[in-house]
């Protein structure tokens, strides 16, 4: 554990009353802070985890809904889940108005997922696991839902490799961010966690390595955007 890791409160309790705070914004933040860039990221994500039409899917850590509504558009049946019951109000609202069959929309906590074992064929978690307690537990879980050889993809910040724009990324993320959060924010805090909390997850490799210690295989990462966002994929054991 890094010294910044000590330092955040991950708590469930801090972490439902953070996310319930931004919640009204999140989707506009997330939009504004980004360039719209967050539409690409979860289409490429449901791109990766590639289910055939009809194929259960679970969305673990799911927010305002927009990771499942991806993979729904790609003809995914998905089942969505948050422990934060004003983001996932909002994710409702979303799934309303999709085609049949809809995401269903469930609260559940990622390290202790109310679903029976290898009860789907995909699953992803978009900007999620770095908010969790445990980590290690949180990948278990998502091993455990899994069916033999189904596929996990995680989309998660990361820090460039390219020193002029990890530079200029680590100012931004760093100096500006936490500004414009508490300019168009009342809880601008969650953009002072949002660094710290990136900057203390594994990246690359050193996730994968997780991956591994929870069961997954075929491991790979890809950089998006420059590198300021990974994406994360594994199997179950077949």
């Amino acid at each position: 554990m890094t010294e910044a890791t000590a330092r955040l409160d991950k708590s469930g309790r801090t972490i439902q009353d953070m996310f319930a705070g931004v919640a009204p914004r999140y989707d506009l933040l997330n939009h504004l802070l980004s360039a719209n860039l967050d539409v690409v990221w979860r289409r490429r994500a449901a791109q990766v985890l590639d289910l055939p039409p009809g194929a259960p899917a679970v969305d673990v850590c799911c927010g305002t809904g927009d990771q499942a509504v991806a993979l729904r558009r790609r003809g995914a049946r998905v089942a969505a889940s948050d422990f934060c019951v004003p983001m996932l109000a909002l994710a409702r609202h979303k799934f309303a108005r999709q085609e049949a069959p809809r995401p269903g929309a469930l609260a559940a906590d990622a390290l202790a997922l109310p679903f029976p074992d290898a009860r789907f064929a995909g699953a992803s978690v978009s900007f999620g696991l770095r908010n969790v307690a445990d980590l290690d537990a949180a990948l278990a879980q998502l091993a455990r839902v899994l069916r033999p050889g189904g596929r996990l993809v995680v989309l998660e910040f990361a820090v460039p490799r390219f020193p002029p724009l990890r530079a200029l990324y680590l100012f931004y993320f760093l100096r500006l961010l936490p500004w414009i959060g508490r300019l168009l924010s009342h809880r601008g805090s969650a953009y002072t966690y949002l660094p710290e909390s990136v900057l203390s997850f594994p990246q690359r490799q050193g996730f994968l390595d997780r991956m591994a210690a929870a069961g997954f295989t075929d491991l790979a990462w890809e950089d998006l955007s420059g590198g300021i966002v990974c994406l994360y994929s594994g199997r179950t054991h077949p």
